[in-house]
């Protein structure tokens, strides 16, 4: 692996800090007003004129032509200045998986407004029990095909983005294969057949439009806008999540960052016992614990965005940068509130308002604990050649 930046990265990292230092008044943002994810929707058009809505995608499709590490320098840039989820809904997770797996057509018609900024989307997957949660085979949204249409029925929830998206991605049952049972569509808001049953509410900070439950009773979705094969909706599955849960990994990261920026800052200054806090010995092993498992934490980001980028799935790679950057997150706020004290628990800084968001890590795109069983699976099939770095 090269961990040097190439100029264009270099610049485009470059250009995103300043951003958020600046134009998004990142010292304004010490506190944060209100529950749902800071978001200036003004904003997104300079984005978009700015070319970062395009980055992870081909020249062609309008994009900057960038992999997964343009990716993540925008990421831990953004995680940083708390402006994550709309690039990271719209963009990386439904406008990613377009640019994957659709045809020419599709990408012109549902990924180009998305590059240029003139719509949101969400991924429509997730279902309430018995349904399909981090087991995408036990799917009951169904998709029944009627000529050139496809009727959709059933219900899904904790969709992210829902309230604001118009291009949406749904994965649906067309068969009870357990290996090619499932296929994916695209559908858009104003299309009849579908609702908004309710906006979740939930422990942290909302994300920008929200976590939805949504009915579907009869939408009609036209054979064009199916992704892929019928049956091949695990295999869509395969290509969004990954490249979904790196990108949370490199948000995540921003966030520790930022965390510990504030950390930083207080103990740098705070005076006790004779002296500032930094100096004292057991708030050193308390950052520098967290630093070092934020720089682990990338590195395992980067092998697995390098992976990714040579097309592999990097399953195992992901999964282990899935896991230790939830805990990284985690501790990483947690350490910070504890060198703030009182100021770190009180809403002078966001510090309380990341905890309760960073709880979600160790669950969305599949728990931790899912993870290591993937991992497990993967060591006792292949033992030594586990750590193969070939």
């Amino acid at each position: 692996m090269d961990f040097n930046f190439s100029e264009e990265q270099r610049l485009l990292g470059e250009s995103v800090e300043r951003f958020i230092q600046n134009d998004y008044t990142f010292a304004a943002r010490q506190k944060i007003v209100g529950e749902e994810l800071g978001f200036d929707r003004a904003h997104w058009k300079t984005f978009a004129e700015l070319g970062w809505l395009g980055v992870p995608f081909a020249e062609e499709d309008g994009g900057f032509g960038g992999g997964s590490t343009e990716v993540m320098l925008l990421m831990e840039r953004f995680g940083r200045g708390l402006v994550v989820e709309p690039y990271l809904g719209t963009v990386l997770l439904a406008g990613r998986a377009i640019a994957l797996a659709g045809s020419r057509t599709q990408k012109e018609r549902w990924l180009m407004p998305i590059v240029e900024g003139k719509v949101r989307s969400s991924i429509v997957m997730t279902e309430p029990a018995p349904g399909a949660g981090s087991d995408p085979t036990m799917m009951l949204t169904t998709a029944t095909r009627s000529g050139d249409q496809w009727i959709i029925k059933g219900r899904k929830w904790f969709i992210t983005g829902a309230g604001v998206a118009s291009h949406f991605l749904l994965l649906a049952k067309t068969s009870d294969d357990p290996r090619k049972g499932l296929t994916a569509f695209l559908f858009h808001k104003d299309q009849p057949g579908w609702r908004i049953v309710r906006r979740i509410p939930i422990m942290g900070p909302e994300e920008h439009g929200g976590h939805c439950e949504l009915e579907f009773t009869n939408l009609e979705i036209p054979d064009e806008n199916r992704v892929m094969n019928v049956g091949d909706g695990l295999k869509f599955t395969q290509i969004r999540l990954g490249t979904a849960r790196l990108t949370h990994c490199m948000r995540w990261l921003g966030l520790a960052r930022r965390a510990m920026d504030i950390a930083a800052d207080y103990v740098a200054t705070r005076q006790t016992h004779g002296g500032a806090l930094a100096e004292k010995e057991s708030v050193q092993w308390l950052m520098g614990d967290a630093a070092m498992q934020i720089e682990i934490g990338r590195l395992l980001v980067m092998r697995a965005a390098d992976k990714l980028d040579r097309g592999d799935f990097a399953r195992k790679e992901v999964s282990m940068a899935k896991v230790v950057v939830a805990d990284v997150l985690h501790q990483a706020i947690d350490t910070a509130i504890q060198l703030n004290g009182a100021r770190g628990y009180s809403k002078d800084t966001p510090l309380e308002w990341m905890y309760r968001y960073a709880r979600q890590a160790r669950l969305v795109d599949g728990a931790s604990e899912v993870h290591k069983m993937v991992l497990a699976k993967a060591f006792l099939k292949e033992r030594q050649d586990f750590w193969n770095w070939k």
